[in-house]
């Protein structure tokens, strides 16, 4: 099912909507674009969801926050696409080749729990200061689990380290056929190594041998210049009008 219900729900999701409280729905102040009102309703699942849940809820164009779901339903802007590819279809360039070898080469790559302690924090604070991502204030270890670590379904996180220092996290959500990858963090001194990339990369990679078929990057908005680096993974996918449309990068 692809078509968006009367009042904007995903139809993918539609057989998931019971099982769904909804907290919040109201405009707020866009986080991807300035000067834009966003409108992304907010769930809590009422019932334990299952990999095929999780399946369902990805295809629909849900994004998890914490324990909490929301999808963008911000008419008349439509510049937030998610996106995804699928796995085994997955374009290795030239250059994304190198970034996996100097990784193998130079660091430790581990997927487990995903965990809160003192070192992850300060990198996610680092991150957003070294980046330019915002102005909020810095988060401690309370939020940080509310926001990445608290999830309603199974989450996995890779951990990069260069020697024993850890140099960037990324925590990924578990689905029967999908993966998706929900925020990365990383030293900016770290920047030879485009942990980035190698973030998305290692999703991949996880995903084609654990037989999952579709990586969900997130959205992608074209003017935001955080967001609009997925268009360098190809071929891909994305959401617009309800319909999951093969996207012709040059």
């Amino acid at each position: 099912m692809s078509a968006i219900q009367n009042d904007g729900f995903p139809g993918q999701a539609a057989s998931l909507r019971d099982r769904l409280m909804i907290v919040q729905d109201a405009p707020s102040p866009c986080p991807y674009l300035d000067s834009m009102t966003a409108r992304m309703p907010l769930f809590y699942p009422v019932t334990e969801l299952s990999g095929s849940d999780v399946d369902r809820l990805l295809a629909g164009g849900f994004r998890r926050s914490g324990n909490l779901l929301y999808y963008t339903r911000c008419a008349p802007c439509h510049a937030c696409e998610p996106t995804r590819i699928e796995a085994d279809r997955f374009d290795w360039s030239t250059s994304m080749k190198r970034v996996l070898k100097r990784a193998d080469k130079d660091l430790t790559m581990t997927w487990r729990r995903p965990i809160v302690d003192e070192t992850r924090v300060r990198l996610y604070n680092e991150h957003r200061t070294g980046r330019n991502l915002g102005t909020s204030p810095p988060i401690d270890e309370v939020d940080y689990h509310a926001f990445l670590t608290e999830t309603c379904w199974p989450t996995i996180e890779l951990e990069i380290k260069q020697g024993e220092r850890l140099i960037g996290v990324s925590i990924m959500d578990v689905g029967l056929q999908s993966v998706s990858a929900v925020y990365t963090h990383f030293d900016p001194s770290a920047s030879r190594y485009s942990p980035g990339t190698l973030a998305v990369l290692q999703q991949i990679r996880w995903a084609q041998s654990h037989q999952r078929r579709w990586v969900y990057l997130g959205l992608y908005v074209a003017s935001n210049p955080h967001l609009n680096y997925k268009s360098r993974f190809q071929p891909q996918q994305r959401l617009i009008n309800g319909t999951w449309t093969e996207i012709t990068i040059p």
